[in-house]
């Protein structure tokens, strides 16, 4: 943030707002993200979200308005974050594990904060270094390696490699998904208003939106 303010001379509240942006493009995306993975296929949603990422943080290096940066570090990111948040973290857990789901859950979960203290003193270091504009095109460059990484070795189901979840008996024959025919985002909004029905859902969303607000 300084290193923008000092260069553009923008507010901290006007670069801020694309940080309240991205958490709210980040809130947002995550229920329609699940249904589209039950849609489109896991690797497909993943690889689009990884896109998203690597141009919101490659694209501001040519900024000179404001609204780029929101546009940019808010809408881009968020959306790319969001897809690949807690819905990506329960979509593998229920398809790839029968047994040990809560302890891979966690697992997953705790790895994005892990990266946040692996990747944000490299960061800082970077932007000290050589300027902000190095850090956003190593975090684009990062994205970008990952995709085909996530083509090589990404699959959608265990079915794709011939086996079941992990926990099912060695006995029993390969699941077979059924085809998904219900549209995306029918699919997200009929799943929310199931969850609504459920205290759990409220409970876990007043403390992700007290986490969102005081981040």
């Amino acid at each position: 943030m300084h290193p923008l303010h000092e260069e553009f001379g923008w507010s901290m509240g006007l670069i801020g707002s694309a940080v309240s942006v991205n958490l709210l493009f980040y809130g947002l995306t995550a229920p329609f993200s699940a249904a589209a993975m039950e849609r489109f296929g896991v690797r497909a949603v993943v690889v689009a979200a990884l896109a998203l990422i690597a141009a919101g943080a490659v694209l501001p290096v040519w900024m000179t308005q404001p609204w780029q940066l929101i546009a940019c570090w808010g809408m881009l990111i968020g959306l790319g974050a969001g897809v690949m948040s807690m819905s990506l973290v329960a979509t593998v857990s229920n398809r790839w594990f029968e047994k040990r789901r809560a302890t891979v859950s966690g697992v997953l979960a705790a790895g994005a904060a892990t990266g946040q203290l692996i990747f944000l003193p490299i960061m800082a270091q970077l932007t000290d270094a050589s300027g902000w504009r190095s850090a956003t095109v190593a975090i684009g460059a990062l994205a970008l390696v990952a995709i085909p990484l996530v083509l090589w070795r990404m699959r959608n189901h265990p079915s794709d490699l011939g086996v079941n979840a992990y926990g099912v008996p060695a006995d029993e024959p390969v699941r077979t998904p059924p085809p998904v025919s219900t549209g995306a985002a029918r699919l997200a909004l009929s799943s929310l208003k199931d969850a609504a029905a459920r205290p759990a859902f409220w409970t876990l969303a007043f403390t992700f939106a007290v986490c969102g607000a005081t981040t």
